[in-house]
């Protein structure tokens, strides 16, 4: 099934988490929200960020490593562009932190801290 994701994201204390080759930043403990897309199959992603040793390819590989996945929600869809008009809407109401997770987009993030 192709989709949209959103994991909900639980980080139990304040972590310094080095994402790829960038320098480590401060995530404050708390609820984020990732949303995410695969256009092959939604459910073999998410599959794979639950998975604790794999290799990291995405940015959201090294934030879940320091996280629990507490929740998903699964949207279904073949819009390619609706991973990011999901994105817009929560850097309305939550606090996006910039340039995580949409170096494929013009989205200020796709990661967000409730």
């Amino acid at each position: 099934m192709k989709g949209v994701y959103i994991l909900f994201i639980n980080l139990a204390e304040d972590r310094k988490i080095k994402i790829g080759k960038r320098r480590e930043k401060l995530f404050k403990k708390g609820i984020y929200l990732y949303v995410g897309r695969s256009m092959k199959n939604v459910e073999k992603r998410i599959e794979r960020h639950f998975k604790k040793n794999k290799r990291k390819h995405w940015h959201i590989d090294y934030f879940v490593e320091h996280g629990d996945i507490k929740k998903v929600l699964i949207l279904p869809s073949n819009d390619k562009k609706l991973e990011c008009k999901i994105a817009k809407s929560l850097e309305k109401s939550f606090l996006p932190i910039k340039d995580f997770g949409c170096s494929d987009c013009k989205c200020i993030s796709h990661l967000f801290k409730i």
